[in-house]
């Protein structure tokens, strides 16, 4: 290898690290995306995905799939109490430390940062189903709403004209641009987890390998597509009960898998609602949550469906 070559090689793998990590950093000639950052965006994705393949080297543990468990269950909390109904709707106040310690969470999915998803997130519910809507299965189909839509050239700058009550805030700031920086760490701290437990506690047969594997890798990847399925199934699969001006629906078995996030037509005729299953029967873990949390302060002035809205409802329509 030559002195250039080495140079060359060491400026891609630079720009490359930069990219996948600071999410300000951008591959561009004449204000057009180049094939080179249109391969490193979509690169991290692809590799999410094969990094499950994993567990066929490195087998399977209690403790491992417990972890796996552990996490999808607190990071799709994350996403769907704080990513979605704080960040995005406000629908309950916080603490300034509590607010950071979920962004921080909301992070570790590998959903980009608490801005990004906010802004994105507040822009489908001004146009959904609609023009400028990039999620759109009516529109765009399918697939391209559950999953390709976030790894088009537009969708990956942060709209801050959208969030300008969350830009405020610089730790939120700093999240969002570095949002690379967190599923990193925890992915480090996975393969930490796992070698120590082999370390000191062997018989429960986990490696740091193994833990990367499902703790990391597996995890992440069912949480991404749960909570992708909302932007596809959740407008294509289901009743409705108000008359909304898109297709949302509402589904329980995308509720249960979610967390409450299958109630998505209440949720979309109210969107300001902490809780999105507005009957005792339609199951909403994420506001049984945090209803035990504003018990203990940990959040307060969770808003409620108001009575009006049920005037509304009608018998849930196919």
């Amino acid at each position: 290898m030559t002195a250039t070559n080495g140079r060359l090689q060491g400026g891609v793998i630079r720009r490359a690290v930069g990219f996948w990590i600071d999410s300000s950093v951008t591959v561009q000639e004449g204000g057009e995306e180049t094939r080179t950052a249109r391969f490193l965006r979509v690169l991290p994705f692809v590799l999410m995905h094969v990094g499950c393949l994993l567990v066929l080297w490195v087998g399977w543990s209690w403790v491992a799939v417990g972890v796996a468990v552990g996490f999808y269950a607190v990071r799709m909390f994350a996403i769907t109490a704080f990513y979605h109904r704080y960040f995005s709707h406000r629908s309950f106040k916080t603490s300034r430390p509590m607010q950071f310690i979920f962004a921080v969470l909301g992070c570790t999915a590998v959903q980009r940062g608490p801005l990004w998803w906010a802004a994105h997130h507040r822009e489908h519910h001004r146009h959904s189903d609609d023009e400028g809507d990039l999620h759109s299965p009516k529109l765009h189909g399918l697939i391209f709403a559950h999953m390709l839509w976030f790894l088009q050239p537009d969708a990956r700058q942060t709209n801050t004209k959208a969030v300008p009550d969350l830009m405020k805030f610089p730790e939120l700031r700093w999240i969002d641009r570095y949002d690379g920086f967190v599923p990193a760490a925890m992915a480090a701290g996975m393969f930490g987890l796992g070698w120590l437990l082999n370390a000191i506690w062997p018989s429960l047969g986990t490696s740091g390998w193994q833990m990367l594997a499902w703790g990391f890798f597996v995890s992440t990847v069912v949480c991404y597509h749960a909570t992708y399925t909302i932007n596809s199934l959740a407008h294509t699969w289901g009743k409705r009960r108000f008359k909304t001006t898109d297709d949302s629906r509402n589904n329980f078995w995308l509720a249960l898998l979610t967390f409450g996030e299958g109630w998505h037509n209440n949720h979309h005729h109210f969107p300001g609602s902490v809780r999105q299953g507005f009957y005792w029967w339609e199951l909403d873990l994420t506001y049984y949550v945090l209803w035990m949390m504003s018990k203990a302060r940990l959040v307060w002035d969770l808003n409620p469906v108001p009575a009006r809205v049920y005037a509304h409802a009608e018998a849930p329509r196919h």
